[in-house]
């Protein structure tokens, strides 16, 4: 049975890194279950309130593990590059969030179906950031041991200030998701997709139609946002590790924001507030979701998720 969009409000959920891999964790699978259960509370709530939802997650730390993976078991198996290293977290990590999820509803006693799709994104392959690299993935390196990788591997080196040196894989832009369509159907008709996990599997299109996949990791908030567009999404939820957005983070004039317009955050971020490794991405993803015609936008953190659907904290971004 259809049901209809004016019945129920869509939205995505954008769950960040630190939801299923937290801060100074060993990030095993246990931990990693834990932190799951504990960060889709709030979720669970969304879908008793009738909300059709797809779901995103960040894949960070994973990535960075199953990089090391790689680097450490190179002399034993062959390497798995890195477009399909997202794609197996996309799927092993939507399977964490499907399981404990199906068992939150469960003991809520609300039937609803869950599904996991991999996300083909498709990228412009003339993407700035593939011709000059800056998202740093991975294991750290010693500096003697960089020459030799980036002529054995083929690696983009640089040094990660302070910390060490670290390969640097491309971060294009996401344009579309291919799978889009399916995705809008499931959603519509009240089935919870969880897709686009690390920003999905990034894949350019060749000039006879043909998709080839890319080693680069998208920026899972933009992604989020391209996926609210196509499913014509009413709100999104960014789920990160503050409670509210603020103006001068970490100085002594901080200034916690509540409710913001699409004019005053696109003038907090030209005015320099929304740092580019940090906050920066997700207002960018919150301008150009609402500005292709998404009705709000609530950045908070992901514990507080709660709180925040009953506008108890978080930051909105509306019209």
């Amino acid at each position: 049975m259809n049901i209809s969009e004016k019945q129920n409000k869509i939205a995505v959920v954008a769950l960040g890194g630190n939801a299923i891999t937290r801060e100074f964790e060993e990030g095993d699978i246990y931990q990693q279950f834990a932190n799951t259960r504990r960060a889709l509370a709030g979720v669970a709530d969304l879908i008793e309130k009738g909300y059709h939802l797809a779901i995103t997650h960040g894949n960070g730390p994973q990535i960075g593990n199953a990089l090391i993976r790689v680097e450490e078991t190179r002399h034993l198996v062959p390497p798995i590059p890195l477009g399909v290293l997202v794609a197996d977290l996309e799927g092993g990590m939507g399977y964490m969030i499907e399981q404990t999820l199906q068992n939150k509803l469960l003991l809520r006693n609300v039937k609803r179906e869950i599904v996991t799709i991999l996300a083909q994104v498709v990228v412009d392959k003339n993407d700035p950031s593939i011709l000059e690299p800056t998202k740093f993935v991975g294991p750290f390196y010693k500096k003697e041991e960089v020459e030799n990788l980036q002529k054995t591997r083929g690696y983009v080196i640089k040094e990660d200030i302070g910390r060490g040196y670290r390969r640097v894989v491309p971060s294009p832009l996401p344009k579309r998701i291919v799978e889009a369509k399916i995705i809008r159907n499931l959603v519509h008709n009240g089935v919870i997709v969880i897709t686009a996990g690390g920003g999905g599997i990034p894949v350019y299109v060749e000039k006879d139609g043909r998709y080839e996949g890319v080693d680069a990791v998208i920026d899972k908030d933009r992604a989020s946002a391209i996926l609210g567009k196509e499913i014509k999404a009413d709100e999104l939820y960014i789920l990160t590790s503050v409670d509210k957005v603020a103006l001068n983070f970490g100085k002594p004039e901080q200034q916690f924001l509540d409710v913001i317009t699409v004019k005053e955050a696109r003038n907090f971020l030209n005015a320099g507030h929304f740092p580019k490794g940090n906050m920066g991405p997700k207002i960018e993803a919150a301008i150009e979701f609402l500005e292709s015609g998404g009705k709000k936008v609530v950045i908070s953190s992901v514990d507080k998720m709660p709180e925040a659907i009953a506008g108890q904290t978080g930051t909105e971004i509306i019209h």
